[in-house]
């Protein structure tokens, strides 16, 4: 089958039915052509580098520092990204094919952004932040200059209402000299002080009670809410707002009313009891919002137009820094020699690829001016390779797909050949409807009629996932049109696409919701199911047993080629013990009860018997000995069953005890 090497198997031909023979390589490269030779061989990815530093931690390594360096540049794209998506912005997904900017110039530029951008943001934020404390100044001055106002109201009309009283002399209602004299003469009234500002909605209740309670009702609280939320200048959030103007008397009940205001995150607001003087202010602050608002614009649009310019190359300088990161990742698990001037590699690559590696490492050397070539030397070993399957883009999604229940042993058969026609196949038979067949075979061409265009494109999670498992929807489409047409479905809607139904009603007088009083009319339906069950009382269980049957036919048989291919294995590896104490038991085992099972179902298939499966493979197990009477399918049924129940007992033990004590004993012998 093949010879061995380096401690695994090679053929003299080898394709996708098993992996490809590796062999382990040493490389020793320059010092001053390794970062490009790195690069050289990740754009090939046919060589998987071995860690000859593992002993070393990531700080003790050569290219800590630059692996740091590009892990700072990641986190500067990751705020231009963050911003960008604030700012309702999306990098460009076409990736320019310019020539990549030298590592240093673009950690220089990306920095610069960096400055720009943030100085920009501090300048926005500060801007912002005078601009909604002036929205919730005018607020405070438009609700509470209402309160003056109706205050003022108020007392000129109680002003008039004395000195009408004052009029009728000798009036018992009078008031006294001292009372009238302190209404009208301000200088002997009693000044009160006031704070006014806006409280957060939610806390104005809780506000009001504190104030009256640490003040012990001295003071005067009066408030109006503000119909639309306001944009808070410290949360930057929006909040509902209520206007608070709060009267007091004497310095020690102005300090609490601060303490309270700050606790309860009120936002206070000078504010002037003069009429003239709240009109001119309202004026001023409306003049310096307007001016703020264009102000803001204008940065908000130059602050786009750079994020604009950044999202042009963010996919470019993206790649590059993850590839250069991953380059210093790589160069870090290679060892210097003995004169520090080369650095040595080693790893396993396909023995197919070995022409393009050296024509990767002279193109390395030329292209980097060294003197000093790089060399590529196979290494024998007895360690075991790792896998590696030759794959394209048709074979790769089924490749995934086995390879994410685990991957395949060196060389062992590879599962992922025969799965590009089992699993869309069995998902078809699941699906089985040729209309909704059609609309996925329509969308998925889109995706391979595009391909190109869309490769080149960054798309969504699902669209990326949708677009990268294009060809197994393709054949997940075929084959769920084909077994539609068997199952007779279209949108669940039978046609007769193959000729008219085989039964007709036997007078005029039949129903055709009913099998009863059908006769065969013509020659069987010459594809899939006839037509005329849909609709019938018998459709549905007719249906599910067909289905029913077949999936046990293709799972037995699934099954059956797991095991052969296990034989194969064994037989590459040149392992007994598995193909007499693991094939062989499992193959009997297996046929022993669901092969059989299976050829009861093709027999009454094939003959129109009406016996019944269940009660002969329940009474298989039960009753072996009793007669079979209506369930016999064929002649010799009884014997070929005892037969078949001896060997299942018998394959049991065989396949369980003889490999675990072989393998012990094996084991113990090596030791």
């Amino acid at each position: 089958m093949g010879e061995r090497r380096g401690g695994g198997w090679a053929s003299a031909t080898m394709d996708l039915l098993r992996s490809e023979p590796m062999q382990l390589a040493q490389l020793i490269i320059p010092v001053e052509s390794a970062h490009r030779t790195i690069s050289y061989l990740g754009d090939l990815a046919l060589f998987q580098f071995k860690d000859l530093n593992a002993e070393k931690s990531p700080f003790q390594r050569t290219y800590a520092a630059q692996i740091k360096r590009c892990g700072e540049m990641a986190r500067k794209l990751r705020l231009f990204k963050e911003q960008m998506t604030k700012a309702g912005l999306s990098p460009s997904t076409r990736i320019t094919r310019s020539n990549d900017i030298d590592l240093d110039n673009l950690e220089v530029k990306l920095g610069e952004l960096e400055a720009e951008l943030l100085e920009m943001n501090g300048n926005n934020e500060k801007l912002q932040r005078s601009y909604n404390e002036l929205v919730e100044y005018k607020l405070v001055l438009q609700k509470a200059g209402e309160f003056f106002h109706s205050a003022q109201g108020s007392a000129a009309a109680q002003q008039r209402e004395i000195e009408v009283q004052h009029i009728g002399e000798g009036s018992m209602d009078s008031p006294l000299l001292l009372e009238q004299e302190m209404i009208t003469d301000p200088s002997k009234q009693v000044k009160l002080g006031f704070v006014s500002g806006l409280v957060p909605r939610v806390k104005s209740m809780a506000f009001e009670r504190i104030l009256f309670r640490t003040t012990r009702g001295n003071v005067f609280l009066k408030q109006a809410v503000v119909e639309d939320p306001v944009i808070d200048p410290v949360s930057v959030e929006k909040v509902e707002k209520n206007v608070f103007v709060i009267f007091y008397s004497g310095d020690r009940a102005k300090n609490k009313i601060l303490k309270i205001c700050d606790a309860f995150g009120a936002n206070r607001y000078p504010f002037a009891d003069d009429l003239g003087k709240q009109l001119q202010m309202i004026t001023e602050v409306s003049g310096r919002l307007s001016e703020l608002k264009t102000t803001i614009d204008a940065g908000l649009l130059h602050r786009n137009n750079l994020l604009q310019t950044i999202g042009y190359e963010y996919e470019q300088w993206n790649l590059q820094v993850k590839k250069e990161k991953s380059i210093f990742h790589t160069l870090n698990m290679l060892s210097f020699d003995v004169t520090k001037k080369c650095l040595v590699a080693e790893g396993w690559c396909p023995i197919f690829a070995t022409n393009q590696i050296q024509n990767a490492l002279q193109r390395a050397t030329f292209d980097g001016n060294s003197q000093i070539g790089a060399i590529f030397q196979v290494l024998h070993t007895k360690e075991s390779p790792p896998t590696y399957f030759r794959t394209n883009k048709f074979t790769s999604p089924f490749q995934e797909i086995v390879d994410a229940y685990g991957v395949a042993k060196y060389q062992e058969a590879n599962p992922g050949v025969y799965t590009i026609i089992t699993f869309p196949f069995l998902f078809a038979v699941m699906f089985g409807d040729w209309g909704h067949g059609m609309c996925l075979l329509l969308a998925t061409l889109y995706f391979i009629i595009r391909e190109k265009k869309l490769s080149s494109q960054k798309l969504g999670d699902i669209i990326e996932m949708t677009f990268g498992g294009r060809y197994v929807i393709l054949m997940m489409a075929l084959f769920s049109i084909y077994t539609g047409l068997i199952y007779n479905e279209f949108f669940s809607v039978p046609f007769e696409l193959f000729g008219p139904s085989a039964y007709g009603c036997r007078d005029p007088s039949c129903s055709d919701a009913y099998t009863v009083g059908l006769i065969k009319v013509r020659n069987t339906y010459p594809f899939g199911v006839d037509p005329k069950w849909h609709g019938t009382r018998s459709e549905l269980p007719f249906l599910n047993s067909l289905k029913m049957k077949m999936s046990i036919l293709l799972g037995v048989a699934q099954m059956n080629l797991g095991i052969i291919l296990s034989y194969f294995n064994a037989k590459f590896y040149g392992d007994d013990i598995n193909i007499r104490y693991q094939f062989v038991p499992q193959m009997i085992f297996l046929n022993s009860l669901f092969g059989y099972l299976s050829l009861l179902i093709i027999v009454k298939w094939c003959t129109g018997s009406q016996a019944d499966l269940y009660h002969v493979m329940i009474y298989m197990f039960l009753s072996p000995t009793d007669d079979l009477g209506e369930n016999q399918l064929f002649v010799g049924q009884k014997f070929l069953q005892l037969l078949l129940l001896l060997s299942a007992l018998v394959a049991v033990p065989w396949m369980l005890f003889p490999k675990p004590f072989l393998l012990k004993k094996q084991n113990e012998e090596v030791c």
